[in-house]
């Protein structure tokens, strides 16, 4: 069985056991701690033996899993120049994810 889950505007195919790596997830303004339950409402498909497929969402589908790490991307780095003008610029960008490991999957 497995399920198309959307979260923070991106969609991943998961099944019961897989981890995905996410963007940074966290509530109140707070990183979820290792070992938090987290369930993802917005579930777009459902397959199996029936595949059961939603306009856009399914109701009552629901993608259970808790948090396995938290942590950052290496640092990638932008750079700009106009050449003659002595304009340079430099960015560096870090990003935060959160490793999710999927547990349950319901469907409606």
């Amino acid at each position: 069985m497995f399920a198309i889950i959307e979260t923070l505007g991106r969609q991943y195919k998961v099944s019961i056991g897989d981890k995905i790596k996410v963007d940074r997830i966290s509530s109140d303004k707070e990183d979820s701690p290792e070992g938090t339950k987290i369930t993802f409402d917005r579930v777009l498909m459902v397959g199996g033996d029936e595949a059961k497929i939603g306009t856009p969402l399914l109701v009552g589908a629901t993608v259970s899993g808790k948090v396995v790490e938290q942590g950052q991307e290496k640092k990638v780095l932008a750079f700009r120049k106009k050449r003659r003008k002595g304009y340079t610029r430099k960015v560096g960008f870090r990003r935060q994810f959160t490793v999710v490991q999927i547990e349950g999957i319901k469907a409606a």
